[in-house]
């Protein structure tokens, strides 16, 4: 990461609050002068520049025209948040719309706002919005669970793995019923014709490339929410990929170098919740 750092000494105020809120502790106080020190360490955060109130800090990662004010009224209410999460559901009920362009750009804005790991920003979002290519990434789904069905069915791995697999046994039904329904041109049980999917990836050995995803996931979901635009997570896919050891999808979405961790199938709605109901929830662990 090539940048560097320094405080410009005529406008700093004392105040030491990039000091307090610089997570690596590159800044140091040192007889009335706020320094800059093990600048190597600097992880790209930002903090700096956002808390500094008087523009001291000069970041060549954040320039000035990458600085934004708001007021804290700019905000939504927690009541306006509250809603937002309690009202969030999976609708698989699309139209045949396509997703406005600027709505989607806007989705995919939101997930790239997510916070990752050391603010690694390492994920990578690959929106498709292909026809071909959504029935492909169907197809390919079904298609895996139909081998893992076949393998599964195996005398000798039944008598095995039954009793160990129960759940998985149980669900080979659904697998086979999913199969014969996208084939036969009756309907797509994996992305239930949506119009577009975003795939959210990282580097295959990255450390938290799992939980970088899906936080990014969830600011997709929300902002996709906010706008109107139906979504659902594809764990169906996510789990084909996990059957397919010849990572078929990687190689027909031309992807390199990245893993997918989540995957958000989209769609206009063709109806509306006008209600949310309560979540049934353990109660909440409080060490205090």
């Amino acid at each position: 990461m090539n940048y560097s750092i320094s405080i410009k000494d005529d406008c700093c105020i004392r105040c030491r609050r990039c000091e307090k809120a610089c997570p690596a502790g590159i800044f140091a106080w040192n007889e009335g002068n706020m320094l800059v020190q093990k600048e190597q360490f600097c992880i790209g955060c930002g903090h700096c520049a956002a808390i500094c109130p008087s523009h001291a800090v000069v970041h060549t990662l954040f320039p000035p025209d990458t600085v934004h004010e708001y007021a804290a009224g700019d905000l939504p209410t927690p009541e306006q948040v509250e809603l937002l999460l309690k009202s969030r559901r999976s609708n698989r009920s699309f139209t045949s719309k396509s997703i406005p362009e600027d709505m989607l750009l806007r989705i995919i804005d939101a997930a790239y706002a997510a916070p990752t790991a050391q603010n690694i920003r390492s994920v990578q979002v690959v929106a498709v919005t292909d026809p071909v290519m959504l029935y492909t990434i169907s197809a390919l789904t079904v298609d895996s669970f139909a081998k893992a069905a076949k393998k599964l069915e195996n005398p000798f791995i039944k008598l095995l793995l039954h009793r160990q697999m129960a759940s998985v046994y149980a669900m080979i039904p659904k697998f086979k019923a999913m199969h014969r329904k996208l084939h036969d041109g009756k309907g797509d049980p994996v992305l239930h014709r949506a119009r577009a999917v975003l795939f959210f990836c990282a580097p295959p050995d990255s450390r938290f490339g799992y939980a970088d995803c899906n936080l990014a996931y969830q600011n997709a979901s929300l902002m996709a929410e906010s706008l109107g635009v139906s979504q659902f997570y594809t764990g169906f896919v996510l789990s084909g990929m996990k059957q397919d050891k010849k990572n078929q999808l990687i190689k027909t979405l031309n992807l390199t170098d990245v893993k997918i961790f989540a995957g958000m199938a989209l769609g206009m709605p063709s109806f509306r919740f006008e209600r949310y109901t309560d979540r049934a929830h353990s109660k909440p662990i409080i060490i205090k």
